[in-house]
């Protein structure tokens, strides 16, 4: 009997410890799985990697997240306001089919100031979000009150097509950290129709640009051609955020200009 108590002891000791071992095993997987999870949230929330500018293939040893390579800043102010301008009346080529076959642009209709509503090209639309949210609204309305109705016609005698035409493009100002101002000349032209003849009207403007973090969509196989060309237009890590009336004088000539604004600021519409 005294056996047989003592051979019933041991083995509930050997269940025990069986029992406490995978309790603790399964506290310890639970753990590792924690730790995973937080370390895959950090990485998800880590800025994207900038690439590091090199001067005779060396890295330079401080790098500033707010600087800007000055033909990059200009390039993108090109890029940005040329497809403001687009006003062809179809939509931008995606495939070698719309090269050959343009789709129709239909537009998107826009709040304007006065209260109503008028189209801007898709064109218009994708571009203006390379301006910071809280100017893009307005500028989108102003937009839509000069884009002429005309550009969504379907007969092409009376259609009106629209380009910026860029003269100039003027060095990027430091103006603060991450803050430059640009200035351009150019000219909006339009022609109707068949028409030879063109409007064209003067386009000068001092353009505002600050430097931001970009990070690129998440489902870029799964996304729209338009989703492509929203985001495609952030990836300089630039935005515009104001407008201004370029004033023609000497401080853009000048090897130290002044970044202070001397002539009287106006809406960015009002062409001078």
């Amino acid at each position: 009997m005294g056996n047989f108590l003592k051979q019933k002891k041991t083995t509930i000791n050997v269940l025990t410890t069986f029992a406490i071992a995978t309790f603790s095993l399964h506290i310890l997987v639970l753990l590792i799985f924690l730790l995973q999870g937080l370390n895959i949230r950090q990485l998800s929330l880590r800025k994207p990697p900038n690439f590091v500018q090199t001067i005779d293939g060396q890295p330079v040893d401080k790098i500033d997240d707010l600087a800007r390579d000055p033909e990059v800043i200009r390039q993108f102010v090109s890029k940005t306001m040329m497809a403001m301008f687009n006003w062809s009346g179809n939509l931008p080529p995606q495939t070698v089919e719309d090269f050959a076959k343009p789709r129709p642009d239909l537009g998107i209709l826009i709040r304007t100031p006065q209260g109503g509503s008028q189209k801007v090209t898709t064109s218009s639309w994708v571009a203006s979000f390379a301006l910071s949210e809280d100017f893009r609204k307005g500028f989108l309305s102003a937009i839509a009150d000069i884009t002429p109705p005309e550009v969504f016609a379907s007969n092409s005698s009376q259609a009106i097509t629209g380009q910026l035409t860029i003269k100039r493009v003027y060095p990027p100002v430091n103006i603060a950290p991450g803050k430059w101002r640009v200035g351009m000349v150019a000219d909006l032209v339009q022609q109707k129709g068949l028409d030879a003849r063109k409007t064209i009207t003067p386009f000068n403007k001092d353009l505002l640009v600050r430097a931001i973090d970009y990070f690129p969509y998440p489902l870029a196989t799964n996304s729209t051609d338009i989703q492509k060309a929203i985001y495609s237009s952030r990836t300089d890590k630039l935005e515009i955020y104001e407008i201004r009336n370029l004033c023609l004088l000497d401080q853009y000539k000048n090897s130290n200009p002044n970044p202070a604004y001397p002539c009287e600021s106006s809406s960015f519409i009002n062409s001078q």
